[in-house]
């Protein structure tokens, strides 16, 4: 099955931590969705936004690994699950349940995100952009 990731999941060691069999396959951008960070946990999410863009990798996973994501992820309470299709293959990703307002994240949260951006090659203006909301 297809995964994005666009929080601390875009971190290759946290990954393969959580979910052992998962391969990332590219860097990919959502349109017009784009990312914030909210809740008590301080935690990233997405949403519909016209014209934004969300820069997130896209892995393979296997059932095991979706069952692991589902814990960790809180899911169906914290997170649900949102599906699209990326280059007409069907893509799984969570996003929020309650749209709670802008919560800036914890420094060590946020630097899990940072050496993921990095692991991937994504582009750090955008997740500058998120943090100041």
């Amino acid at each position: 099955m297809l995964y994005f990731a666009y929080g601390s999941n875009l971190n290759h060691f946290q990954m393969k931590k959580r979910c052992r069999d998962s391969k990332f396959l590219e860097k990919i951008e959502l349109k017009n969705f784009r990312l914030t960070f909210r809740s008590i946990y301080r935690a990233a999410d997405i949403e519909p936004k016209k014209n934004f863009i969300v820069q997130g990798a896209l892995f393979n996973i296997s059932k095991t690994d979706e069952k692991k994501l589902d814990l960790y992820e809180d899911f169906p309470k914290l997170y649900k699950k949102h599906y699209f299709f990326y280059n007409k293959k069907k893509v799984m990703t969570y996003v929020m349940v309650k749209k709670t307002p802008f919560m800036f994240p914890k420094e060590r949260y946020l630097n899990t995100i940072k050496q993921g951006y990095k692991d991937c090659e994504l582009d750090y203006d955008f997740l500058k952009k998120a943090l100041i909301n």
